[in-house]
């Protein structure tokens, strides 16, 4: 199968979306398939692939259909998987609306679009609910659907959107083959060797509840407690800078709540280097404010390394998480209920190790091979045929 993914962000531009569509990219390419990506100039001349990366679009307005359609068309695909979220796509809708004309160029190419979020994008002012209908749009116009986690699926379902898969993502951060003890990867990266540490990783924004964590970790420094917190990757990303002014204002509040000498933030870091930072960190505390979801790549990358999770209640049931001890819940918006499962879980080795345990058994489920696989099938469904 010749397979064109497009995305609106990509390495090395840090983002989720993007790093997602590399990795997926890889994996199908390891299957047999030929992979090609299609997505905008930003980065250009960076690439060192294995693959065609073919940075097209200008921007992604009405001009980035007839951009990427005739590229498109000049490849040849057997399948396109648009991976879609707003801020991707620098909140615009113009990328809601191309499944309405792509058969121009794709004629009978089968169109499948991997929804990371039903987040609306912004459009324009006073769009109202023009931009909830832009999402049902996108879905209904393509061929088929992939959503990432429980509640999207609930979410479209309940839109009447039949030809549906859930389809989770994998850790965008592959875990070091021999990492280091913590001792030495805090000495690598410049952390405290001997406090107990707490690590938050990925971009700051108010869903993620970066602020929540703050506010219990000062709580725990009140009552005495010996802890530091270490923010591991970017603070905010380039595809959404409406970021910038939650993460200015998490970073008055460490000076307002006395936790200056308690943070730590990585910034951006290779692949690698996040690895090592995980290595570093004695358990991960990712108190979404919508509740824990394998949407997350944030959480994914914690699974995959093996590392104690603390996070919030889902907001729809999971089964994945009611066998085992994969990870601790609280209910969101709780710094109270934060602090205690922190102090539990550094004060009781034997219930961190079970978290270990438990996050590198579900881990397995979300391995890259097997969400390939399923992309496959995927395609498959609609008559794309497999190479071989």
């Amino acid at each position: 199968m010749r397979l064109a993914l497009i995305t609106g962000e990509y390495p090395p531009l840090p983002g989720g979306v993007g790093d997602y569509t590399r990795e997926l990219a890889r994996a199908m390419q390891a299957r047999g398939h030929a992979v090609a990506v299609w997505t905008d100039r930003r980065g250009e001349g960076e690439d060192a692939s294995p693959f065609p990366v073919f940075r097209v679009v200008r921007r992604w307005d009405a001009r980035a259909w007839f951009t990427l359609g005739r590229s498109l068309r000049a490849w040849q695909p057997d399948g396109v998987l648009l991976q879609y979220q707003a801020a991707a796509y620098g909140l615009g809708g113009a990328m809601n609306l191309w499944p309405a004309i792509a058969r121009l160029w794709l004629g009978e190419t089968p169109l499948v679009v991997t929804f990371h979020d039903l987040r609306v994008p912004y459009l324009f002012p006073k769009a109202g609910p023009l931009r909830t209908w832009s999402i049902r749009f996108l879905a209904r116009r393509a061929d088929g659907v992939i959503v990432t986690n429980h509640e999207d699926e609930a979410a479209l379902r309940a839109a009447g959107i039949r030809s549906l898969w859930r389809i989770p993502i994998g850790s965008n951060i592959p875990p070091l083959s021999d990492p280091p003890p913590p001792r030495t990867a805090r000495t690598r990266l410049g952390l405290p060797e001997d406090l107990p540490l707490v690590g938050f990783f990925g971009f700051l924004h108010p869903s993620k509840g970066f602020d929540i964590l703050l506010e219990a970790i000062a709580m725990l420094t009140r009552e005495g407690m010996a802890i530091g917190l270490v923010h591991i990757g970017a603070t905010v990303a380039p595809s959404d800078p409406s970021q910038r002014d939650y993460a200015a204002w998490c970073h008055r509040r460490i000076r307002e709540l006395g936790l200056e000498g308690y943070v730590w933030e990585t910034g951006y870091r290779s692949p690698g280097e996040i690895s090592l930072a995980f290595a570093a960190v004695d358990l991960c505390a990712l108190p979404y404010r919508d509740g824990v979801s394998f949407r997350r790549g944030t959480l994914m990358a914690a699974l995959a390394h093996g590392r104690a999770v603390i996070s919030t209640f889902p907001r729809v049931p999971i089964p994945e998480l009611q066998i085992g001890d994969p990870i601790l819940l609280i209910p969101p918006e709780d710094p109270g209920a934060l602090a205690h499962a922190i102090r539990r879980a550094l004060e009781d080795p034997a219930l961190r190790l079970r978290l270990e345990r438990g996050a590198r058994t579900l881990a397995e489920q979300f391995a890259w091979e097997r969400i390939a696989a399923e992309v496959e099938r995927v395609f498959q469904s609609l008559s794309v045929k497999s190479p071989g």
